[in-house]
Formats: structure tokens, C-alpha cells, sequence
């Protein structure tokens, strides 16, 4: 046991080392997201003009959402990991797993949680340049009544990296039976921006849409984290609920994601690598 935790650890150190080397690209995206929330500050600053709230929050709440969900992006976000594992399937790297007692799944998990850890922590340097000119527009939730936003929250959180992860993870298995993915991951791309909260807090949705929306693994992607944190869920049992549903999507995903392996393996011919 402890052999194959430490197997796993050596993994993520270099993993840590190899992001590193990168880290300029890092903070290059870092900027460019910092110039698209100083967009969003824009547009809804328009969208709120004459009026104090809407949906029931205020112009400072909705920017405190955008603003949590630009730098949680950089920790949970799956940026290309469905293209890396496309590309050492098409290329024969992955023969080199299937020969030695490594589960590539987990590797390739442990490679996604350092270079999550470095593109989180280098995002974190541009909101630290903005933050005097938005700290007014940050309203978290606060007070002893509040802590069970951590202990929800925080498992919410790792669950949608989790999802992210696999979600990619599936796309990139999809190169066992397709030779291009990229329409496939452009599209899901797409549907993911809209229903997991990117261009609009969720809870702005029609209520029908909204509880349908509440369904679909996009909606634990992003959102369900972010309005735990920011106040936009506030009730602590429909947390708990939700918690269940990505719960059940996490299991869900991970199965799709093991016989999409198991199935791939059996059309796989390992030359190369």
C-alpha cells in the first residue's frame, strides 16, 4: 500500500516540476482571464444599471460570484487533459503503462491535481494585483452560522475536480475508436460554459430550467461549488441534496470512464511507445 501511494507521489512531485517549467503559460492565461472578468464587470454593471437586484442579488454578490468562479476555474478545471490522453493513444505512448503495475487513470489524475496546484496558485497573483480595485465588490457569506458552507463546500469542490477530470478523461478514451476528438470535446466545451454557470449564475434560469439544470453533471461542474461559497445556495439541506446527485454522477462517470478503458484496450494494437 504504501509502495503505491509513494509510486503516486513521485508522479505528482514531477508532475509538480514539469507545470513549473510552464508556469509563464500559467500566469499568461491568469491575465487574459483578469482582462475577461474586468469584460464581465463591465457587462453586468450594464445589466444593473437602474436596478438594485436581480434574482434577488445585487451587483456586488454577482461579481463576487464571477470573481470565486475565475479562480476556482484554475484549480478544478480540466484545461487539456482530454487532448494529452488523445495524443498518447494516438501516438503508442500508453503501451508503456499497460506494461508496468501503474493505473493509468490515477496517474493521469495525479498529473491533473499538480498542474491544477500551479495554475491555481499562479491565478491567485492577478486577482492579488486587482483585488484593491474589487475588493468592494466582494460580499461572502460570514458568520458562525455559516460554517457548514466548508463542510459541503469543500467535498463539493474536490467532487467537481473529480468530474471535470473524468469527464476529460472519458473524451480523450474516445481516440480508441475515433482518430479526431476535437469536435467532440469543442462541442461538450460549449454546453459545459452555458449550463455550468460560465456566462450566467444558474439560479437566474426560469425555475423549471433551473431544477432540471440541477440534474446534469454540468451543473457540479462549476456552479454547484461557487454558489455554495458565495451564498447564492443557502439552504444547508438542499446543499446536502445536491451533494448526493454529484455524488451519484461522480460514481456514474467513473464507471462510463472504465469501460470506455476496459473496451478501448480491446481494440488498442500496441505498436509504438
Amino acid at each position: 500500500m504504501y509502495h503505491s501511494l509513494n509510486k503516486y507521489r513521485h508522479v505528482f512531485l514531477v508532475g509538480l516540476q514539469g507545470n513549473l517549467i510552464y508556469r509563464w503559460n500559467f500566469l499568461i492565461r491568469a491575465g487574459f482571464s483578469a482582462f475577461h472578468l474586468i469584460v464581465v464587470f463591465i457587462l453586468w454593471g450594464a445589466v444593473y444599471s437602474g436596478q438594485t437586484t436581480i434574482g434577488g442579488f445585487d451587483v456586488a454578490q454577482t461579481m463576487t460570484y464571477f470573481i470565486a468562479l475565475m479562480v476556482i476555474q484554475f484549480f478544478i478545471s480540466a484545461l487539456n487533459e482530454d487532448y494529452q490522453i488523445a495524443e498518447e493513444i494516438r501516438n503508442g505512448l500508453i503501451n508503456q503503462f499497460l506494461l508496468k503495475p501503474i493505473n493509468y487513470f490515477i496517474y493521469r489524475l495525479t498529473i491533473f491535481g499538480s498542474a491544477r496546484l500551479v495554475s491555481g496558485l499562479l491565478a491567485i497573483v492577478p486577482l492579488l494585483v486587482a483585488l484593491p480595485f474589487v475588493y468592494n465588490h466582494i460580499v461572502l457569506p460570514a458568520g458562525p452560522g455559516e460554517l457548514w458552507r466548508l463542510e459541503i463546500g469543500v467535498p463539493a469542490l474536490a467532487m467537481s475536480a473529480l468530474l471535470q477530470f473524468t469527464i476529460a478523461f472519458c473524451f480523450g478514451l474516445l481516440t480508441f475508436w475515433f482518430l479526431e476528438i476535437q469536435s467532440f470535446i469543442m462541442l461538450s466545451y460549449a454546453v459545459e460554459t452555458l449550463l455550468a454557470g460560465q456566462v450566467f449564475p444558474l439560479d437566474l434560469l426560469p425555475r423549471p430550467l433551473y431544477e432540471i439544470s440541477q440534474y446534469l453533471p454540468y451543473f457540479y461542474q462549476m456552479y454547484f461549488p461557487v454558489a455554495i461559497f458565495t451564498g447564492r445556495i443557502n439552504d444547508p439541506a438542499a446543499a446536502l441534496r445536491g451533494l448526493g446527485v454529484q455524488f451519484v454522477w461522480v460514481i456514474l462517470l467513473l464507471l462510463i470512464s472504465r469501460v470506455l478503458w476496459l473496451r478501448g484496450l480491446r481494440r488498442h494494437t500496441a505498436v509504438g511507445g
